[in-house]
């Protein structure tokens, strides 16, 4: 008889603009890879051919009469394609899934920051989702300030990018008070230096790998 693997664990990394998901989501996956297991890196809003053109559309600066509630729906438009079509098949072969923001953004930018109901977009999520969440979430919390100030050197502004300062406080504070209702979720200082953000949040996947393998320690 043939066992089937132990089905994958998936891994969101969060936070507002400027906080270093990129570069930490290399390192982990090597971690990973080194522990034998088989790992997928994505993003969101992307992940899928479907994806990548809602993103592209949804971070043109030049829609900006894009209204809110459009916004939301093309955002779990192409998460649920993302699910779909990428991220479930994955864990379902035992694939650990490492993703650049999931619905906790869509909470934070769509909710804090446009202003949308927490309950309408659960109402999305549950029609969409239907329970589906992570396993862990890492939450990269800095100072919008310092965010924004790194974020500006890597390039030019997308249409989330370029909103005003106070956005950007309410959809950091909107992350943080999720982070003390979802037990799946660990904050990091990511203001820290990067090799100290680097070694913490590596430290938290080692943990959690050894969770899963039933490690008593």
């Amino acid at each position: 008889m043939v066992t089937a693997a132990p089905r994958g664990q998936f891994i969101t990394l969060e936070g507002t603009e400027g906080v270093g998901k990129s570069s930490l989501m290399t390192a982990l996956s090597e971690w990973l890879t080194t522990q034998g297991e088989s790992v997928i890196t994505t993003r969101e809003p992307g992940g899928t051919a479907i994806g990548e053109a809602l993103r592209n559309l949804l971070l043109d600066p030049s829609n900006q009469n894009l209204s809110d509630l459009t916004e939301l729906g093309l955002m779990f438009a192409a998460r649920s394609q993302h699910v779909f079509e990428c991220i479930e098949p994955a864990l379902a072969r035992g694939d650990w899934v490492i993703c650049d923001r999931f619905t906790d953004s869509t909470y934070a930018y769509q909710g804090g920051g446009r202003g949308i109901s927490a309950a309408l977009i659960a109402q999305f999520e549950d029609l969409t989702l239907g329970g589906f969440a992570p396993n862990l979430t890492v939450l990269l919390d800095v100072p919008v300030a310092i965010g924004l100030a790194r974020a500006a050197q890597v390039g030019a502004p997308d249409r989330f990018e370029s909103e005003q300062h106070a956005f950007f406080e309410r959809a950091r504070e909107t992350f943080l008070n999720r982070a003390e209702t979802h037990k799946r979720t660990q904050i990091i200082d990511a203001s820290q230096p990067q090799a100290t953000v680097m070694k913490q949040v590596v430290s938290l996947i080692e943990q959690h790998w050894l969770s899963v393998q039933g490690d008593p320690s």
